[in-house]
């Protein structure tokens, strides 16, 4: 029998932003007993991490933006990326995103650009094809997470309580967004909720303030800033 194991923070901010003001062992197993033997089973090493997880745990930071015009979305990116941010989400609901994503890998291909408020395989993979490293949602999409996320991309499923949590660490999530924060009691809330799963990285969602000191609460909370566009 041929046994395969499973495959089984960081915050999120809100900050407004103009076009008049930028931005502000795999092991064989046998019916009878194998003879003794001085070597262990061989196994295979896991794959690192997908850059965009070392870049988030690096920077701490994911800068989200949303608004209704494409052009504001692919300026207000340049802005950020210009400010030293290397993080970048894009929301799937913006006019023309893959084009947005596209042009912004071109520019920038040191940065990480990936798309937020994805809620289907079909979307995730149009945004996979144009360079997106990683996806993000405010729920947790078994497809997405089973059948999408790989070695190279990113899968930041939504979750709001420890069950949640859990289960979607178990089924494979290498770090999870936690939504809505404000509503759940903002950084107490995270805070509470690192105490049971250290070891799992959080994004926090909404309702955290920039000077909430987050490495003192864990050193595995991240911060997504969100750009408001209008």
């Amino acid at each position: 029998m041929l046994r395969i194991p499973n495959k089984n923070h960081a915050l999120c901010l809100s900050i407004s932003f103009s076009p008049a003001s930028p931005m502000a062992a795999t092991m064989l197993s046998l019916s009878s007993p194998l003879p003794p033997s001085s070597h262990p089973p061989c196994s295979s090493p896991p794959p690192p991490p997908p850059r965009a997880l070392l870049e988030i745990q690096r920077s701490r930071i994911i800068a989200c933006l949303r608004t209704s015009e494409g052009q504001l979305a692919l300026e207000a990116s340049r802005a950020a990326l210009r400010g030293g941010v290397s993080v970048v989400e894009i929301v799937m609901s913006t006019p023309g995103v893959l084009e947005v994503i596209k042009e912004l890998v071109d520019e920038h291909p040191s940065s990480v650009i990936g798309v937020g408020t994805v809620l289907d395989a079909a979307d995730a993979r149009k945004a996979i094809n144009v360079g997106a490293k990683f996806l993000m949602n405010p729920c947790t999409v078994m497809d997405i997470l089973f059948d999408v996320q790989d070695d190279e991309v990113l899968y930041i499923p939504g979750v709001m309580t420890p069950t949640e949590v859990l289960s979607a660490y178990k089924s494979g999530a290498r770090i999870v967004k936690v939504y809505p924060v404000s509503i759940l009691g903002g950084h107490k809330y995270i805070s509470a909720l690192k105490k049971p799963f250290p070891h799992i990285p959080m994004v926090a969602s909404q309702g955290i303030a920039m000077a909430t000191p987050l490495v003192s609460i864990h050193p595995s909370i991240y911060m997504t800033v969100y750009e408001t566009i209008t």
